[in-house]
């Protein structure tokens, strides 16, 4: 294992000091090359080619959803770590408060039948309606910003998405095995936070 290692590492040094191809561009043209979202370096990066032959609502649709999943996803990256500092109290269902229940993946098994109800519901009300309400309030006025507001928060939501699957990795595989990392909290080099 360490001969195939040492292997591979060889070869991938080798390729670094191989003389660039020069001249050579992709022949397959989306029409999508130049909408918001496309930077450096991966620049159009559509592998399963999900804008190939389609019109341009359908890649409007495509965009919305992507907004709407890494919204959704910067709002679960800041619920993962949120209940590690500060819980709010309140009984999620008679009998059973936010404090007597374990922090992510673990919390699954605790919540009770009137809990996941009250999830459900909640997040299917605001998938119905869209949104939980636009408000004038706390709206910058971005001016000549606004295209570059949307592409930060196409990167933010994009780096969430990654984000929550790795929270949810990671504290998926401490359920299985405590303690395989070596460490107590999922936030570690802030101890303050525990009280430590």
């Amino acid at each position: 294992m360490m001969k195939l290692a040492v292997l591979a590492a060889a070869a991938g040094s080798a390729a670094a000091f191989a003389p660039a191809q020069q001249g050579r561009l992709s022949t397959a043209v989306n029409g999508y090359e130049n909408e918001l979202g496309v930077i450096a370096p991966t620049g159009f990066f559509d592998p399963l080619n999900l804008s190939k032959n389609i019109s341009q609502e359908k890649f409007d649709e495509y965009r919305t959803a992507e907004l709407k999943h890494g919204r959704v996803c910067m709002l679960a990256v800041l619920g993962y770590i949120a209940p590690e500092t500060y819980r709010f109290g309140y009984d999620i269902a008679p009998g059973v408060s936010t404090y007597d229940i374990p922090n992510g993946v673990a919390a699954i098994d605790y919540i009770p039948a009137l809990g996941w109800a009250q999830i459900i519901f909640f997040i299917g009300a605001v998938d119905y309606w869209g949104v939980l309400g636009d408000f004038d309030f706390g709206k910058p006025d971005l001016g000549d910003k606004e295209e570059e507001r949307k592409l930060q928060e196409l990167q933010h939501g994009r780096l969430a998405m990654l984000a929550i699957l790795e929270l949810l990795r990671h504290d998926s595989q401490n359920f299985v095995s405590p303690g395989f990392d070596g460490y107590d909290n999922m936030i570690t080099g802030l101890p303050f936070i525990y009280g430590n």
